[in-house]
């Protein structure tokens, strides 16, 4: 099947849904000849590349006894994933002193985590700085943890402490900032992708998600900030690879027109498929491909299948309930009170069927048709939302690869798919690095 028909494919029989989202657990002789082919035929490519997964989060209490996540090395080497990308993400709350402070704790706690998966298992995974790193972990067999940071509400610092001669002008002031340099200093702590923005507006950047609890207005900076625009230049110097998912459209652009190198949307799906802000339009997928960019397609269920109408009915009576019907921005909630929605929210979405395996590929098959398999991949964002019938954990990731053979794409392709053209970009971040003293 050429790559401009792949996009007509819409699916496939119930009972292949069924047989393949099984299949990872399934020995070959249970299966039919033909899947029992694909199944092999996948695994051995999946010894071939180097399989990597752009985004996925642990949860606080990783590693904890009787904690079971969609992330962890068993799943990993079962799934014959060779590396991924784990988030230090904390999301978006208040930007006052108290919540600052809990959120760089936050942050700290999360690095050390994902640093303590190489560091207690030093024989099965390492830390990877560079696509070269991936690369040669890979090939001795190990699983390569890739730092990135998600949200750069953390990245401040205090103030300098108030002296006689600044103390009445800085009494009112906060006792944190924005601070250009923490980028650095995450750099140095070996962070490689940095997102700017998670769901709600903070002081670099808009979010395609403005956070209504937070009162939040559809807009706060027209796109970026000075200092998210700083930012840029920032991360472009230091070779760090820029992630433009969840921004808003503005902010998109305005990275875009400022950056020296190419982007990813680490975790991202198609408007044209599933119509939220938080999914990209063809004009933004047309952009990050103008910019020698990729778009790595996520196994996020809301954004590969439109919530079915009951589900929405009742998120928005939950939103009227807590007066925020619309998303329209007023006074901020309390944080208890985002906290009980939040709650609420989600046990409502997390009871909507899953999206199906072959909805997500239909999304990478639309990305392929409209902007090309050079700049298209795979990202699953699990344990935080990730997560899809046939694609449950990455156990399960060779279930993908079965697919996109099933539907015509050669090794080559998948090779792209599965972690090629996303080594490729953020090579070429590294590669437009100015401050060569500073990479690592």
């Amino acid at each position: 099947m050429s790559i401009r028909n792949r996009v007509r494919y819409l699916g496939w029989p119930a009972l292949a849904i069924a047989l393949l989202a099984g299949i990872q657990n399934t020995s070959a002789d249970d299966l039919s000849s033909k899947d029992a082919a694909l199944f092999e035929k996948a695994k051995g490519i999946h010894s071939r590349i180097v399989a990597f997964d752009s985004h996925v989060d642990i949860p606080f209490n990783y590693g904890e006894p009787g904690v079971e996540t969609q992330v962890d090395l068993p799943k990993a080497e079962r799934g014959l994933l060779k590396g991924a990308s784990i988030a230090v993400f904390v999301p978006q709350g208040p930007r006052n002193d108290e919540a600052y402070s809990q959120a760089r704790s936050d942050a700290d706690k999360k690095y050390r985590l994902i640093r303590s998966i190489a560091e207690k298992n030093p024989g099965r995974a390492a830390l990877a700085y560079s696509p070269a790193d991936v690369r040669r972990i890979a090939a001795e067999g190990k699983f390569a943890i890739v730092l990135s940071l998600l949200n750069a509400y953390p990245l401040v610092r205090p103030r300098v402490p108030k002296t006689p001669q600044n103390e009445l002008g800085e009494r009112d002031l906060p006792a944190f900032q924005s601070d250009l340099d923490q980028i650095n200093e995450w750099y140095n702590r070996g962070v490689r992708i940095l997102g700017f923005v998670h769901a709600g507006h903070n002081d670099w950047a808009d979010s395609s998600r403005p956070n209504a609890g937070l009162g939040d207005a559809a807009e706060e900076h027209c796109g970026l900030s000075e200092l998210g625009k700083k930012a840029v230049r920032r991360l472009n110097d230091l070779g760090v690879l820029i992630d433009v998912s969840q921004l808003s459209t503005h902010a998109l652009e305005q990275v875009l027109s400022l950056t020296k190198a190419p982007v990813a949307a680490t975790h991202s799906a198609v408007q044209a498929l599933v119509d939220t802000p938080r999914n990209l339009s063809d004009g933004e997928l047309e952009l990050i491909k103008k910019n020698g960019g990729v778009v790595q397609i996520v196994a996020f269920s809301n954004y590969l299948r439109p919530l079915p109408k009951q589900y929405v009915e009742q998120i928005a009576s939950l939103q009227a309930e807590f007066g925020l019907a619309g998303g329209k921005p007023g006074r901020a909630l309390s944080q208890a009170k985002r906290d009980e929605y939040s709650e609420r929210y989600h046990k409502i979405v997390s009871a909507a069927p899953q999206a199906m395996l072959a909805q997500f590929v239909d999304a990478i098959d639309y990305a392929v048709q409209r902007i090309g398999v050079d700049h298209v991949g795979i990202s699953s964002d699990f344990n935080h939302g990730g997560g899809i019938i046939g694609w449950q954990n990455e156990g399960e990731s060779v279930n993908v690869t079965v697919e996109l053979l099933r539907r015509g794409y050669g090794e080559t392709e998948v090779a792209k798919l599965w972690g090629g053209n996303f080594l490729r970009v953020w090579q070429a971040a590294q590669d437009a690095a100015t401050h060569l003293e500073s990479r690592r």
